[in-house]
């Protein structure tokens, strides 16, 4: 007599409890990289070295979670689960959240200690966190008979998406460091219960208990090698298009969630059961490839807020086409963690792409448009119209594929005789319209629309990218960005991205020496430089974070000694060049420049080793928070000797930063002051720019100093914001325009 089969559980109630345990792990696991990243800022101080091998750490973990899913998934269903049960239970052993104790040696290498720490504070828990969607999928088409798990990796995405938004918006604001951590092991308790409930409904016996049978073909290494194409290409893109946002576009702070936001969307959509909007948007992203590419690469600034809805809406279509494009040739559910970790090894490929190898092989963001023609090459392609498709039929096929090649050659060639006019005007219309038709009628045949596309990437961005390239000194790359150095009449201004750093008159002697921007002789710092020898004699120690162009070394007399802290060796080494700026050279040879993070650095400092002390950090998008904390002010109240200065530049469009720092030094016996300097039009024709500084002091010299110009008022406070520390710290109350309570 056969036995009968096991009762299956009902797809509805099990679909629920697999796609809660998803979410739940993915948003733990966006949870845990901000967190641990907000922990480690103080320690670490924020080197690139220090965040590109966290990245490292985390693409590492991500992969070696999926591997394991991919191992796991093919045992028994009850070994499976008990494996797994095992180690989330040994992984616990690392809550709650914190850094290990261990500090980092003099003169470790960050590339090779990071990772051991970051590893060894959380390494258990992301592993094991980071199996959950793909191991529940699994579990779920053995729980159901084989139903199509695949629509539960939305839950994923969901899930990814919530935590990335819950950090900045919800948890930072609200809880300290310690808190945060709490709150994340209740989460991950909590994930434990639903693993738990998810492998209860695993089958116990009957043929679907025992280890599976692959019934199915395994991939080719031609298809997975697609996959893994198919992911590079988002991920790279999300990456890039942060960057490009943040330093081309418009510098706002959270700016970043964005892209990685719309990028995890684009899998809730390509994977969704109902296929409406992910045929949609693929069927038509040829077009927006074609369009907003090259709107994007042309980098218009006119339209800050239309360049940025282009280059996200672009980053968005091509995301959901290419992962559209995987879900729809996936493989049966019984090899459903393969396809997922060859994903994953195309994401992490593509991250290292865009964030590691780009910076170091190219002087501007070609890694852009490289990335967007390889969209182009990869995004599925129909004729638009039949008739279209009627032109290509046949004999045609060839005739036209040389005359929209020879037409694209044709326009690109026009555009180059008078670069002046693709500025705007008739003509960049008319070459813009033409290629633009021609890409339309290249849609289905997939090399032609790649040469139209290239076309215009070429002549709307890249070729004066190239021609920038090619000038000897005029742009430098680094993990921070791109810096650019151009000649107008009169002036040479460095600029990072949409920001400038420093501007430096040309001409005469005097013009050279000439302090400009936020520096200006009536600007607070100014104030403050030229009454050092009437505060602290001729021999006063001067200390600047963030060297810039050097433009402050102008103010040095002699017997001074002056010491710059700067985070990027690419700034340093444009500041002492005397052919790109001569600030440092005509009037600090010899300049103390020392690399690193600011707060590590003065941390190593002797004690009253400074009288005043000048930070000029706080006016980009990425506000070094932990140089803002009480603890940042204890090392600087430190350093400096008991009558010495304190003068924050804090300029800032987005963030109210005299808020931040009224609250956090409050009863901690420092005196503060603030000062708006306006330039008149005489001096804003000589450079000067409008700036915002804030004096701190605990003894006469800050009084002698406020009493010398009626501009400098008392702070403002906030009465509800709390004070920055290292375990707390957020900019959203404090971004310009917006009011979060976050009590």
């Amino acid at each position: 007599m056969t036995e009968p089969a096991p009762a299956l559980p009902r797809p509805g109630p099990a679909r629920a409890l697999f796609a809660l345990t998803i979410l739940t792990g993915s948003f733990l696991l966006f949870l845990i990289q901000p967190m641990v990243a907000r922990m480690a800022l103080p320690r670490l101080g924020g080197a690139p070295a220090v965040w590109n091998s966290a990245m490292l750490v985390y693409q590492a973990l991500l992969l070696g979670g999926y591997a394991y899913a991919h191992w796991l998934a093919h045992r028994r269903p009850r070994t499976q689960a008990l494996t797994h049960l095992a180690v989330l239970a040994l992984a616990a052993l690392w809550l709650p959240i914190g850094l290990s104790a261990m500090r980092l040696p003099a003169g470790a290498e960050p590339a090779l200690w990071v990772p051991w720490l970051l590893g060894a504070s959380i390494g258990p828990l992301f592993f094991a966190v980071s199996a959950q969607a793909p191991l529940m999928q699994r579990w779920f088409s053995a729980a159901t008979g084989g139903r199509d798990p695949y629509a539960l990796y939305a839950a994923s995405n969901v899930g990814s998406f919530a935590g990335l938004l819950a950090y900045p918006l919800l948890v930072e604001p609200r809880l300290a460091l310690t808190g945060q951590s709490w709150l994340w092991t209740g989460g991950y308790l909590f994930l434990v219960l639903l693993v738990l409930g998810c492998a209860l409904l695993l089958p116990r016996s009957g043929p679907a208990a025992h280890r599976p049978a692959l019934t199915s073909a395994p991939p080719t290494r031609r298809r997975v090698l697609w996959w893994i194409a198919l992911a590079f290409v988002p991920s790279g893109l999300m990456i890039q298009t942060s960057s490009f946002l943040t330093t081309d576009i418009v510098a706002v702070p959270l700016l970043w969630v964005l892209p990685l936001g719309l990028y995890l969307l684009s899998f809730t959509v390509a994977f969704a059961a109902r296929r409406g909007l992910a045929t949609f948007l693929t069927r038509y992203a040829p077009i927006a490839i074609l369009i907003f590419g090259s709107m994007v690469i042309a980098g218009h600034q006119n339209y800050p807020v239309l360049n940025a809805a282009m280059a996200l809406l672009l980053l968005f279509v091509i995301s959901v086409a290419l992962h559209s494009c995987m879900y729809e040739h996936r493989p049966a559910p019984e090899r459903l963690t393969g396809f997922y970790l060859a994903m994953s090894v195309g994401g992490a490929l593509g991250g290292v792409f865009a964030g590691l190898v780009a910076p170091v092989v190219f002087d501007w963001t070609y890694e852009f448009p490289l990335l967007i023609l390889a969209a182009g090459v990869l995004a599925p392609q129909r004729f638009l119209l039949p008739s279209i498709a009627r032109l290509w039929a046949g004999g045609r096929r060839r005739s036209m594929t040389a005359a929209t090649l020879g037409a694209t050659a044709l326009a690109v060639w026009l555009g180059l005789d008078d670069q002046s006019a693709l500025a705007g005007g008739t003509r960049a219309g008319i070459v813009f319209v033409s290629l633009a038709l021609l890409g339309l009628l290249a849609i289905g045949r997939r090399p032609v629309f790649a040469g139209v596309v290239a076309g215009a990437l070429f002549l709307f961005g890249g070729y004066d990218a190239l021609r920038l390239s090619a000038q000897p000194g005029a742009r430098t790359r680094s993990y921070f960005g791109v810096y650019t150095i151009t000649d107008r009449p009169g002036a040479r201004d460095l600029a990072h991205g949409t920001t400038l750093h420093g501007v430096q008159l040309l001409g005469s002697e005097a013009r050279l020496r000439q302090p400009t921007t936020y520096y200006v002789p009536a600007s607070g710092v100014g104030q403050a430089m030229r009454a050092l020898p009437a505060l602290y004699g001729d021999a006063a120690r001067v200390g600047v974070v963030g060297l810039g162009t050097g433009t402050l070394a102008c103010y040095a007399h002699p017997g001074q000694h002056w010491r710059f802290y700067e985070i990027d060796p690419a700034v340093a080494r444009i500041a002492r060049d005397p052919d790109r700026f001569s600030f440092l050279s005509r009037c600090l040879p010899d300049a103390d420049v020392r690399l690193g993070d600011a707060r590590l650095s003065l941390g190593d400092e002797q004690a009253a080793s400074l009288d005043l002390l000048v930070l000029d950090a706080f006016t980009s998008d990425a506000v070094p928070l932990h140089l803002m904390t009480r603890e940042a002010f204890q090392t600087y109240a430190r350093v400096l000797a008991r009558d010495g200065l304190l003068l924050l530049h804090t300029s800032n469009r987005y963030l109210a930063m005299e808020q931040v720092v009224a609250a956090t030094i409050e009863g901690t016996g420092w005196h503060a002051a603030a000062f708006n300097y306006e330039p008149t039009s005489a001096e804003a024709a000589q450079e000067a720019t409008a700036s915002e500084w804030i004096l701190l002091g605990r003894g006469p010299a800050f009084r002698r100093l406020v009493a010398s110009d009626a501009g400098w008022r008392a702070l403002r406070r906030d009465g509800s914001l709390a004070p920055w520390t290292d375990d707390y710290a957020s900019i959203v109350p404090v971004l310009r325009g917006i009011t979060i309570d976050a009590n």
